[in-house]
């Protein structure tokens, strides 16, 4: 399954997000597995708004990923444009859109206060 934890403050201002974990939505075939549609639209959401976030609105962000286990943590550095509050906004809408249709067997989506 694929924890993803938005973190939002007090004021429900975002600080950063983390993902971890491995859907293993994918199904076993008669000859092998076939590829996991689920990991691979989560990983294109937040690989997409990562890479957005810091190329497209300039934001600083404090990344660390490892790929092997589905870990990667996005840390603001300062408080968002109201662009990338809009991006932000998108990948979470469109995460908990991805967890109903698939399930939170799958995929859970949180937001954490920090």
């Amino acid at each position: 399954m694929t924890t993803i934890i938005i973190r939002k403050d007090h004021e429900g201002i975002y600080r950063g997000f983390y993902c971890m974990g491995h859907a293993g939505y994918a199904k076993k075939r008669l000859f092998g597995t076939e590829p996991d549609i689920l990991c691979a639209a989560i990983s294109v959401l937040v690989q997409s708004t990562i890479g957005s976030l810091s190329q497209l609105a300039g934001e600083e962000l404090q990344l660390t990923q490892n790929e092997e286990t589905g870990f990667i943590k996005c840390d603001f550095r300062n408080v968002l444009q109201d662009k990338s509050v809009f991006l932000m906004d998108s990948m979470v809408f469109s995460l908990q859109n991805l967890s109903r249709q698939y399930g939170e067997q799958y995929l859970q989506v949180k937001i954490e206060e920090v």
